[in-house]
């Protein structure tokens, strides 16, 4: 009893701030969510530390990739001596250490195969750099019935969207990946992507299939665009 007791006590410390938000059921209750995370560069790598740090219990990280150099500037998980080793692994073992409440499962593959196990969960993550990746996930999350959490990175530009009925057919698919990606930005619309699922998971309110498209001018003022995604 008294193990349970300090457990408890340990515990709602430890998520203080976030308790004070929404309560001790709200965020214990976080505790059995379940969440999937494809990718774990850039996004990826912001998007693990800030939910893990929340609360969420389970985490899925997938990327087949490994850590070179010049990811590490931008790619919050990795630090110099890093390169070589399997990013989702690098990544999952940091995650834990900064929260011993949450389980973090590396899957060292291809979203193709591991899309083919047809595992459930609460929220998906895009985490991608890419956009068939990304129709792939559409496809995956319609087919377990999950929402999916869209983001993207370029220069000093970005794009979030919460999907739950539009399909990422709106979007015109092509191989084609960012040819520049400042370090800030890339944290930024991480940010604004764990923030929506962090709401969404805490049962508070999201605004769902509506795309922020955030950049700046040439006055260097940030701007946010809204657009309506068919549904």
């Amino acid at each position: 009893m008294n193990d349970a007791a300090n457990f408890k006590e340990d515990y709602f410390l430890y998520f203080n701030r976030q308790v004070m938000l929404w309560g001790e059921d709200t965020q214990a209750n976080l505790q059995n969510k379940k969440i999937a995370i494809i990718g774990s560069g850039g996004l990826g790598s912001s998007l693990g530390l800030a939910l893990g740090a929340s609360g969420i219990g389970h985490i899925d990280l997938v990327d087949f990739d490994e850590v070179s150099v010049h990811n590490i500037h931008r790619q919050i998980a990795f630090k110099v001596g890093d390169e070589g080793k399997k990013k989702c692994e690098v990544a999952a073992k940091l995650i834990e250490n900064r929260c011993p409440y949450v389980k973090v499962t590396p899957f060292d593959m291809k979203f193709e195969e591991f899309a083919k196990e047809k595992r459930t969960y609460d929220l998906i993550l895009d985490a991608t750099d890419n956009l068939p990746s990304r129709a792939q996930i559409d496809k995956f999350a319609k087919e377990i019935g999950s929402p999916w959490i869209y983001g993207s990175v370029e220069s000093f530009n970005g794009q979030v969207c919460f999907i739950e009925k539009s399909s990422f057919d709106a979007f015109k698919v092509m191989d084609r990946k960012p040819a520049g990606i400042a370090a800030p930005i890339v944290m930024h619309i991480a940010s604004l992507q764990a923030n929506l699922a962090l709401r969404y998971l805490a049962g508070e309110s999201v605004k769902k299939d509506l795309l922020y498209y955030l950049y700046f001018n040439d006055e260097g003022e940030l701007i946010t665009q809204k657009f309506k995604m068919p549904v």
